[in-house]
């Protein structure tokens, strides 16, 4: 098979396109023939030398942690899926690759009427937004600020909020206002000054605020947040730590996700695709991510054509 790898920490010009074995699934596995996997933050990190908490990275390594496609076969004693099952799940490693070899119990039933794109890039994102908005106890009544509210994590954050009965103020650039205002919240411009934007959309105040972008994010939000436990990143970890708020991080799981996938079938979750990229053009999709303004997410389609 072929697969999107790196052999030493870098930046995007490390990622090359290698010919692997097909991973042979275990006890309790599936092997899966993947058709869209997402990109994250994460996996641009990982590339770059971060190991995340109480896991392990060996080199050399196919990045990838969200994915879609369709069962081939059953690792040994492994029961409630078959071959030709349409799927969805998460792994740390090894989605930018044509076929991964998961654990059962990562996966979920793709919708039939789901794009691929959108069931490829869900989980990451889906399951950080879920877990963040619930360790923030947003709910029925709060006003909630998200930073970075048109990326991959934001898009999913401002909707579940919304749907938890939310008013969502959402950070973004200018030419993505349109897009927040169709997905529920009041749209305000990143930048100094940001503070007194949102006082003026929130007067009666802001109950929690949940950063997905970071650039000076916590900073404002401590100034409009009461409650600091209230207050989280995904993102800068080091000025939570320093401001003594919320480095927000969390357990995901399949039933998280299949209550995501449940959202999107009732018609209360919108995925957005930015761009999808071939193996051969990773380098440029981690680019992309990189520079933090994605509108959605980019997507590898890893049997797609250059």
């Amino acid at each position: 098979m072929l697969a999107s790898i790196f052999d030493r920490p870098g930046g995007p010009e490390v990622l090359r396109v290698a010919e692997l074995p097909v991973p042979v699934p275990g006890p309790g596995q599936v092997l899966v023939r993947v058709l869209a996997a997402g990109i994250q933050p994460a996996d641009t990190a990982i590339r770059g030398g971060w190991t995340p908490p109480g896991a392990a990275v060996e080199l050399p390594a196919v990045p990838g942690n969200e994915f879609a496609g369709v069962v081939e076969r059953l690792g040994e004693g492994t029961t409630g899926w078959t071959a030709g099952d349409e799927v969805l799940g998460f792994q740390l490693l090894g989605g930018h690759a044509q076929y991964i070899a998961v654990d059962a119990d990562r996966l979920v039933a793709k919708p039939a009427a789901m794009p691929w794109t959108a069931a490829g890039s869900l989980s990451a994102s889906g399951q950080t937004a879920h877990v963040a908005l619930t360790e923030l106890e947003v709910g029925r009544g709060d006003v909630l600020l998200v930073h970075g509210a048109a990326g991959g994590v934001g898009t999913v954050a401002v909707q579940l909020a919304r749907a938890w009965g939310a008013t969502v103020i959402g950070t973004a650039s200018e030419r993505n206002h349109g897009y927040l205002r169709e997905l529920g919240a009041i749209p305000v411009a990143y930048g100094p000054g940001l503070a007194d934007r949102v006082r003026a959309l929130a007067p009666t105040g802001v109950d929690a605020a949940f950063d997905a972008a970071g650039r000076g994010a916590l900073e404002a939000s401590v100034e409009l947040v009461a409650d600091r436990t209230r207050i989280g990143t995904i993102v800068d970890y080091e000025t939570a730590e320093r401001l003594g708020l919320r480095g927000l991080r969390g357990l995901r799981t399949a039933a998280r996700l299949a209550e995501l996938v449940r959202l999107w079938e009732a018609g209360g979750l919108r995925l957005e695709t930015a761009a999808t990229f071939p193996l051969s053009r990773a380098a440029e999709a981690h680019r992309l991510v990189e520079d933090g303004h994605v509108r959605g997410k980019a997507v590898i389609t890893p049997w797609s054509a250059d």
